[in-house]
């Protein structure tokens, strides 16, 4: 039986005609009908929107939604064919889950989990975890990034410009050292076996990324293999600074 974390709905195959506007997706389904599907995905999704792209979709049965279809799955050729998750409400679900299970032997011995903590320099951000152990002094800020663009068989993150991702590292990095922060790249697609920066398209982020490491912050960067039955966790990539 197959360690799935998460199932999908029953899913529609098609070919994606264009992505436009960032939360749109016409896609031609495998019947030869047309819809436009709600992309839930405010990244530019480089190198994974390709059009002529196989998709998958799911298919809402709300009568008040606008758009009844939603784009899940992109299948890429960078090395092999290989199905690529773009719905960014997923990754922190699937994490819940893999931490409900300890499936990150890396964070010790917590057991109370909590989302969207208020934290920051003025309070007004929220992590996306917030993990305690019976030890006092287990507290772990933990930050998850959903991670789709590749080359070759290299991860990496941001694919544009974050200012939102710079402003996170910060306010863990303010963090340290009196308690672990750890950020959780979601590599949401199972080809990749190592993780970087994506310099070329935010160097700040980087160099960031390095000062954060250098005070403490863990980095996580966890592979996932993801296809139109659901996703598994595979492990950890190798961690390239």
């Amino acid at each position: 039986m197959l360690d799935w974390l998460y199932r999908y709905p029953t899913l529609y195959p098609g070919v994606l005609l264009k992505r436009y506007k960032r939360f749109f997706a016409d896609v031609q389904l495998a019947d030869g009908q047309i819809v436009t599907a709600h992309c839930p995905n405010t990244g530019p999704m480089t190198g994974v929107s390709t059009p002529g792209s196989l998709v998958q979709l799911s298919k809402s049965d709300n009568p008040n939604r606008k758009l009844a279809y939603t784009l899940e799955l992109i299948q890429v050729h960078d090395n092999e064919p290989t199905w690529v998750g773009v719905n960014t409400a997923l990754p922190n679900r699937i994490v819940k889950l893999a931490l409900a299970k300890y499936l990150f032997p890396e964070l010790g011995n917590y057991n109370h989990i909590k989302g969207e903590v208020v934290y920051g320099l003025d309070n007004k951000s929220r992590v996306d975890f917030f993990l305690t152990g019976s030890d006092a002094e287990l507290s772990i800020y933990l930050e998850v990034k959903n991670t789709t663009w590749a080359q070759g068989t290299l991860a990496l993150f941001p694919d544009t410009e974050t200012t939102r991702g710079q402003k996170h590292l910060r306010e863990l990095m303010a963090r340290l050292p009196l308690t672990r922060a750890v950020m959780l790249y979601f590599i949401n697609r199972g080809d990749c076996i190592e993780f970087a920066p994506g310099d070329s398209k935010d160097p700040v982020y980087g160099q960031l990324l390095r000062q954060a490491i250098a005070l403490g912050l863990e980095v996580l960067p966890c592979r996932f293999d993801i296809s139109p039955q659901g996703i598994r966790y595979l492990g950890l990539a190798k961690l390239r600074i």
